[in-house]
């Protein structure tokens, strides 16, 4: 099961970035990047794998998050600047879509990195004060801390000295209120995916007993 929470982890995550690039609005106050939807679901894995296998099963998993987007950057980049062929008439627009500014990348890293390894970080704290209960405390703390500094982490760097304080204020405030909801929401996910890695667990020892 550890398995397969890693790849939905790095796939989700690779997907997220890809989807940045598309904005759409909520109402006429609330402006979000499509990529949240996606990015909102990998705390609750990252979670899911610190309560069943442990903090370092969880850093691990960040890790290769991070080395699998500097690796998927530089493809990217390879892809972009490679010669188009004399029918493919779509090279500006794929540049469009796949050239993030250096600036928005570097947010997009440094952010992930702080919040994701916060998010382990509470989640084990808490654990062991509770112990195996109140998987839902430890899941909505840390969340909600971990996606508030990712959300002001990345907007700050990406946008600062380009839009006024208000707007920046604004965007911070809008997006992680709709994190909030989400990392809210997904607390059955939570136990759900927890449940099964146990069974899976016990089914595993029970093979090899």
């Amino acid at each position: 099961m550890l398995l397969y929470l890693n790849g939905a982890f790095v796939g989700l995550l690779i997907l997220s970035n890809i989807l940045a690039v598309k904005l759409f609005s909520i109402g006429e106050w609330m402006v979000l990047p499509a990529a949240v939807i996606v990015y909102v679901f990998t705390f609750p894995i990252t979670d899911t794998i610190a309560e069943v296998y442990g903090k370092e099963a969880a850093r691990k998993t960040v890790f290769a998050g991070f080395i699998t987007q500097l690796a998927a950057l530089a493809f990217i980049f390879f892809a972009i600047h490679l010669p188009a062929a004399p029918f493919f008439g779509d090279q500006a627009s794929f540049e469009s879509i796949f050239s993030a500014g250096f600036r928005v990348t570097l947010a997009s890293l440094i952010s992930y990195f702080i919040s994701q390894n916060l998010d382990v970080t509470i989640f084990h704290k808490l654990k062991e004060r509770h112990g195996e209960s109140k998987l839902w405390v430890r899941n909505n703390a840390s969340t909600m801390v971990s996606q508030l500094a990712d959300t002001t982490i990345f907007i700050t760097i990406a946008f600062a000295g380009t839009l006024p304080v208000g707007a920046l204020i604004g965007m911070i405030v809008t997006q992680y209120l709709f994190k909030w909801i989400v990392a809210a929401a997904d607390t059955p996910l939570v136990y759900l995916l927890v449940k099964l890695c146990r069974r899976e667990q016990v089914s595993g020892k029970a093979v090899y007993s």
